[in-house]
């Protein structure tokens, strides 16, 4: 993969940026006993980051993209601890404790079969760009839903909403208007999708700030009353 200084300035943005998001979640979901990524959101990450790290190597051998979501597979068993340790805090209390297991084994498999079919409907390249801007925009809004969910900032930090906006906004520029490996010349339609997750990103670092605000506040309140 011969790429030129900016976009190779742009894939490592992104891989950095993702990266930091998962150290994070990773770090915050043991502090704070919970899980910092929304479900849906972690199934279908790490089966595309599982999926495209055989399927990219396979295809292109160990390049930089394969490397990093080599690197990224890997964090989120990190992040996948943390759901299974702590997700059950969260799981609907009318239900049965051991349909928890189940409902996150069916999430699982669902997000492979999905990933899995679109690289079947678009090819590899192709489809790993479309599954990854459609399920960025997903996270995008369950972050927000996460959010007014527990009604505070637990599990959730800027950095990591910060990282995640700046993470996906770089192959936003790079296959919406440079033009990325695998298609033909800038892409409207990852564009389009791109420029919504900024949206809804954006939206999330500014109710996350605000809670965040309104938090410290009570705590010094308390302190002081």
């Amino acid at each position: 993969m011969n790429l030129a200084p900016f976009p190779l300035f742009l894939v490592l943005l992104s891989g950095l940026c993702w990266t930091i998001v998962y150290l994070d979640s990773i770090r915050l979901g043991i502090r704070d006993q919970t899980y910092a990524m929304p479900f849906w959101a972690l199934a279908l990450n790490i089966a595309w980051e599982l999926l495209h790290t055989v399927l990219g190597y396979q295809q292109d051998g160990l390049v930089l993209q394969v490397v990093i979501n080599a690197i990224w597979t890997f964090f989120d068993l990190g992040i996948i601890y943390t759901y299974l340790r702590y997700g059950r805090k969260w799981f609907p209390k009318n239900l049965q404790p051991s349909w928890f297991l189940i409902w996150s084994l069916l999430g699982l498999i669902t997000a492979f079969l999905v990933q899995y079919a679109f690289v079947a409907e678009f090819g590899v390249m192709v489809g790993r760009a479309y599954a990854a801007f459609l399920q960025n925009l997903l996270m995008s809004i369950l972050f927000i839903a996460m959010l007014v969910q527990r009604g505070g900032s637990e599990g959730q930090s800027l950095t990591i909403a910060v990282s995640k906006w700046l993470g996906t906004l770089a192959p936003t520029i790079l296959f919406g208007i440079v033009g990325g490996e695998g298609l033909d010349g800038p892409n409207r339609f990852i564009l389009a999708v791109g420029l919504l997750c900024s949206v809804f990103d954006l939206i999330y670092i500014a109710l996350l700030a605000r809670t965040r605000t309104r938090e410290v506040r009570g705590a010094a309140d308390g302190v002081l009353f």
